[in-house]
């Protein structure tokens, strides 16, 4: 029996200053990726320049325009807000790894050995397959939708995008095609938190491959090559995170479910 002279402790006791010391970490951290990104602005302002890597944005379409036209800015400070804007997306995806290193040290020492297995690779696969994304609707995507549409052009229209809205659309079109390339990440995270199993995944195959052409068709221009381009990566990437699902969820296992299955 427990002495009742002795003062019961505090259940809070020893709390607040963690709880400080977790907040004060978390500041350093989100400080120390602006300033990752803000390093990466001053690098991209002086080399290439804002101007250049509008022009680098720009190049798909000003390549399939007539020849001599142009985009053109309907507003007043558009020349200046837009390539600012660029250099701004261009620099947090070049920091992009300072980012996601600074999100990992920060949970990190919260996580098992057999979740930091499965964190650490899927942080690093998934900013991978977002660039990869966003790589194939750059180089290969805008190069034919532009085609494709300039074909349908009548010839009485000369064709002078807006930049506001021509970024708009690059926007749109980057984070669609980077984040259809996540399927294999959210795969892998279903079938590992136990929300799926593997063959209820290999079963819904044909379903997804009517959900991949129905996001295709909501998410991307009325035309049929960005529909495909989105629709059939997000088919073979979806296969790809079965075969990876398999494998994490038995490189990730807890200790005691590693004992269970070798027994």
């Amino acid at each position: 029996m427990s002495d009742p002279s002795q003062k019961p402790e505090d259940e809070l006791a020893g709390t607040e200053q963690p709880f400080v010391s977790h907040l004060m970490e978390l500041r350093d951290r989100l400080v120390r990726a602006m300033a990752g990104i803000g390093v990466a602005a001053a690098i991209l302002a002086i080399f290439p320049g804002p101007a250049e890597l509008y022009d680098l944005l720009a190049a798909p379409l000003v390549a399939n325009l007539p020849a001599g036209t142009t985009l053109i800015a309907t507003s007043v400070i558009s020349p200046f807000m837009v390539p600012l804007k660029i250099l701004l997306m261009a620099a947090f995806l070049l920091a992009l790894p300072v980012v996601l290193y600074q999100v990992w040290a920060f949970i990190a020492p919260g996580l098992y050995t057999h979740e930091k297995r499965l964190v650490m690779p899927l942080v690093i696969s998934s900013t991978v397959l977002f660039f990869i994304g966003v790589a194939f609707c750059y180089f290969f995507v805008f190069g034919q939708v532009f085609k494709f549409i300039q074909s349908f052009a009548p010839k009485s229209i000369t064709a002078a995008p807006d930049i506001e809205a021509y970024l708009g659309f690059v926007l749109n079109m980057f984070l669609a095609f980077g984040l259809a390339f996540e399927v294999p990440i959210a795969v892998v995270v279903l079938a590992r938190l136990g929300v799926v199993s593997i063959a209820k995944l290999k079963d819904f195959r044909g379903y997804f491959v009517v959900l991949a052409f129905v996001i295709a068709a909501v998410v991307t221009p009325p035309d049929v090559v960005s529909q495909l381009a989105l629709a059939i990566p997000m088919c073979l990437l979806y296969e790809l995170g079965i075969w990876a699902a398999q494998f994490f969820i038995k490189y990730t296992q807890p200790p005691k479910e590693e004992e269970a299955s070798s027994s």
